[in-house]
Parts: C-alpha cells; structure tokens; sequence
C-alpha cells in the first residue's frame, strides 16, 4: 500500500478496463442495429481486427519497451483507448466503425504487451531486495554458528532454516501458474 507506482498502475489498470471493456459491444449493438441478421458475423470482424492489430503492438513492445521505457508506450495505449471512444460517435458506417475498432488491438496490445513488465518491473525490485537481505544475513549467521558451535551445525542450521522455508510455501502459498496473468487476458475481453 505505500509503493506509490504500484497503487497507480493498479488504477490505471481499473481505469483501462473500465474505459475499455463496454466498447466492444457497443460497436457489435451498432453494427447489429444496422443489419441484424450479419450482427454476429460484424462482431466477429471487430474481434478479428483488434486480434490482427495487437501482434505488431506486442513485437513493437518487445523490441522498444527497454529502449524507449514503458510509461510512453503505456500512454500511448491510453490515448489510443480515449482516442477510440471520441471517434466512435463520427459515424455509424461499418467500414468506420471496424477501422475505428482496429484501434483496439493497438491500445489493448500496448497495455496487454507491458503489463508483465510493469508488474515486474515494480515488484521484482522488492524480491531483489528480499533475495539481498537473505543472502547477507546466512553468510553473517553460518559464520557465527561456525565460530561458536562448528561447521556441521551451521550446517544444520541452514537446513533448518530452508525446512521452514519449505513448510511456510508448502503452508501459506497458493499456485500462482495462471493466476496472475490469466485475470488481466480474461479481463481485457
């Protein structure tokens, strides 16, 4: 709760989605109102669009996120989301209304593409931390068990210590396979 970026990206993530989600069918109602026996097939244009769009956007956050940073590429996906809802209300055409709807696979193939990064990149440096500490205090403490008792139980010591360590991940925490990147993807349509 005190790690500031993380509460902000955590908002904005809340904002993207919100913003972001209802678009999609409200497009696929505006076409169907137009022709309601395609509406299905309209839709599933939309989808495939936004789907063709969002590969380049990952390649392009792939081979630019470290050299030009996150936060441009992330607000360009911003823009592109708020830019996509002005745009909508122009015209009902369905040819405006599908290039309009390719916008979603740049902006939601930005935000899809980065959010692994930026999550590392605001948490990895807390494990990092965690990791240093670790490793600090088990020289410091063998080599006083070792001073004071001997090898063999510093040893042990250390034995017991990554026991504990087992019973505590074993114990207290969850698979995280799937779950951290599965809610975003699930999310994000």
């Amino acid at each position: 709760m005190r790690n500031k970026s993380l509460l902000i990206f955590c908002l904005c993530c809340v904002i993207f989605h919100l913003a972001n989600a209802a678009m999609l069918p409200l497009v696929g109602q505006k076409l169907a109102l137009q022709d309601k026996n395609q509406g299905t097939v309209l839709m599933s244009g939309c989808i495939v669009l936004a789907q063709a769009a969002m590969v380049p956007m990952a390649v392009l956050v792939g081979h630019r996120a470290d050299i030009w940073g996150r936060k441009p590429l992330f607000l360009a996906g911003l823009s592109i989301l708020a830019l996509r809802g002005c745009l909508y209300p122009w015209s009902d055409n369905r040819y405006w209304l599908f290039a309009v709807q390719s916008l979603d696979g740049v902006g939601a193939g930005l935000y899809g593409a980065l959010f692994p990064l930026v999550v590392a990149d605001l948490t990895q440096g807390a494990v990092i931390m965690a990791q240093g500490v670790g490793a600090a205090l088990s020289t410091s403490l063998a080599g006083l068990v070792v001073v004071h008792a001997a090898y063999s139980a510093a040893f042990l010591l250390l034995a017991g210590i990554a026991a504990f360590g087992f019973l505590l991940y074993f114990f207290g925490m969850t698979e995280t396979r799937g779950l951290n990147l599965a809610l975003p993807r699930a999310v994000a349509k």
